[in-house]
């Protein structure tokens, strides 16, 4: 599994048109399904004169976890497009909506492909997007006198310290990227009186 992921930090809207068809493309951070539904249904009340919403999404630092829909679209000429979009540019955690307002002139299906792609190109195009990495937590106790057995692993390998006490039995939360994390733990290891938690 990647232990680093492109995602968006905003929601992002953009207008294309074709030929009198009108495309309103919204990109939206999300976290879950639930979260993807949720604004597909506000989205769906808020353009609820639109003629289509369609959508795809990508959950997971892996990217394994997504969906197209075309929304009575003919099949393959919207979600597939949009998610084309999404993959393109390698992004997670994102739900690319695009609202369609027939103009009057059927596009064909060459014709909405490119639509649908460029709305959501363009949607993309207008958002942030930040590389996040995939981090791992571990928490151990250790005696006082191997604190500097401790401090050496933590100034070599740079975890962040999220929460550290320091009395008799010292106790210490470390964060670490994923790629890392097996390093910490097996250093971690070799130390005498250290114990982890879960």
């Amino acid at each position: 599994m990647e232990d680093a992921y492109k995602t968006i930090t905003n929601i992002s809207k953009a207008t294309y048109t074709e030929k009198r068809s009108k495309f309103i493309a919204y990109a939206i951070p999300i976290q879950t399904v639930e979260e993807a539904k949720a604004e597909i249904d506000k989205l769906r009340k808020e353009y609820y004169d639109a003629r289509h919403v369609c959508w795809a999404y990508m959950l997971g630092a892996d990217r394994l976890e997504f969906r197209a829909n075309d929304d009575g679209e003919p099949s393959g000429t919207a979600g597939k497009p949009i998610l084309g979009q999404i993959n393109s540019n390698k992004l997670t955690n994102i739900l690319i909506a695009v609202i369609r307002y027939f103009g009057g002139i059927k596009l064909g299906t060459s014709g909405l492909i490119v639509a649908y792609r460029e709305a959501a190109a363009e949607a993309i195009a207008e958002a942030d997007i930040i590389e996040k990495t995939v981090d791992l937590q571990i928490s151990f106790g250790f005696e006082y006198p191997f604190m500097n057995d401790v401090m050496k692993v933590v100034k070599d390998l740079e975890p962040s310290i999220l929460k550290q006490s320091y009395e008799m039995d010292c106790l210490m939360t470390l964060e670490i990227r994923k790629a890392k994390f097996d390093e910490l733990k097996n250093r971690l290891e070799k130390i005498e009186s250290l114990r982890f938690i879960e």
